[in-house]
């Protein structure tokens, strides 16, 4: 399973909102809600947000096992 919080970590070290952060690379509501909910998103999502907050996926990604009682 995908986890963000890193991305949500990174957005808070940077005073920036998802709001922000959603209007700048131009993602709808909906993509936002699947990423505060750790629900998978495109590469292309992935990508704009690194170009956005010039990083690399593992700086705001991280992939955690699914423990039994997840799947």
């Amino acid at each position: 399973m995908i986890k963000y919080y890193k991305l949500l970590d990174t957005l808070n070290r940077r005073s920036m909102t998802k709001e922000d952060l959603r209007q700048q690379i131009g993602i709808s509501s909906a993509t936002m809600s699947k990423i505060s909910a750790h629900k998978a998103v495109s590469l292309d999502v992935i990508d704009k947000i690194c170009c956005a907050l010039n990083c690399q996926p593992g700086d705001i990604i991280e992939y955690v096992p699914a423990t039994n009682a997840e799947q």
